[in-house]
């Protein structure tokens, strides 16, 4: 069992439970009720910042490309993007699938909850800013460009899911050994760990700390693995994350 901070539709306010994240269960008292039978919000309130390029398997597949103007190099600090708030939604909320496109992209992450201001944070004491950790889908249209802000693929209205709660920060013992699953209708279609961070969750925090502060409650996503599933409209897709639970939405 683990302490884990919910929102419930109901009310719309957080409120800390005991869950099971093995059966996506939530305990309260002697009853056990599963995720799926309980209306959720997305747990979270603050701003969700996206840290492209931070898995060691990106700039593999990227190869040569990332040599070439503009830069000439790969990125030497976290690449940044914001999903703004009309995108944030929860367990079991729907996806929209646009008339314009053919397919969408799955972008399983580790989401980490801040827990007060981090500014200028060393990588010794970035855990102590964090409340806890989440599951994010950061959906978005397939696009190759990654030099200029991809809004128009990445900030569609719920093209961010993420719940289904917040697993607080001391259920997890390492950040950095969780492995990701990917299921579009029951059929695993991407597994990857971020063991594979290039910057892993202490660096990254303490990385963009140094040039802004990290507010209680915003949101980091650690990045999305190589080889995103696509998916079509009607799918269902789940994405699990050791010790945390799964997070399933419906393209729609």
């Amino acid at each position: 069992m683990s302490k884990a901070i919910i929102k419930f539709s109901e009310t719309l306010h957080t409120k800390e439970v005991e869950v099971d994240p093995k059966s996506n269960t939530i305990i309260l008292g002697d009853r056990k009720l599963p995720v799926e039978q309980s209306s959720l919000e997305a747990p979270i309130s603050g701003t969700v910042y996206g840290a492209l390029l931070n898995y060691s398997g990106e700039l593999k597949a990227l190869g040569s490309s990332l040599t070439k103007e503009p830069y000439k190099q790969p990125p030497k600090a976290p690449v940044l993007y914001i999903k703004p708030v009309n995108t944030i939604t929860g367990f079991k909320s729907l996806i929209p699938f646009p008339e314009e496109t053919s397919h969408l992209q799955v972008g399983a992450s580790l989401g980490i909850v801040i827990g007060k201001n981090a500014t200028r944070v060393t990588a010794e004491k970035a855990l102590d800013h964090v409340l806890g950790y989440t599951i994010v889908n950061d959906v978005s249209i397939p696009h190759e460009n990654f030099y200029r802000p991809a809004i128009k693929q990445k900030a569609r209205d719920n093209f961010c899911p993420v719940g289904p709660w917040i697993i607080e920060r001391d259920a997890i013992a390492d950040p950095n050994k969780l492995t990701i699953s990917v299921f579009v209708n029951d059929e695993l279609k991407q597994k990857n760990t971020t063991a594979n961070l290039i910057r892993p969750v202490s660096r990254l925090i303490s990385e963009i700390s140094e040039f802004m502060t990290l507010y209680e409650g915003d949101v980091l996503l650690v990045g999305v693995p190589e080889n995103p599933p696509l998916v079509e409209k009607g799918d269902r897709v789940r994405i699990e994350i050791d010790g945390i639970g799964y997070l399933e939405n419906t393209v729609q």
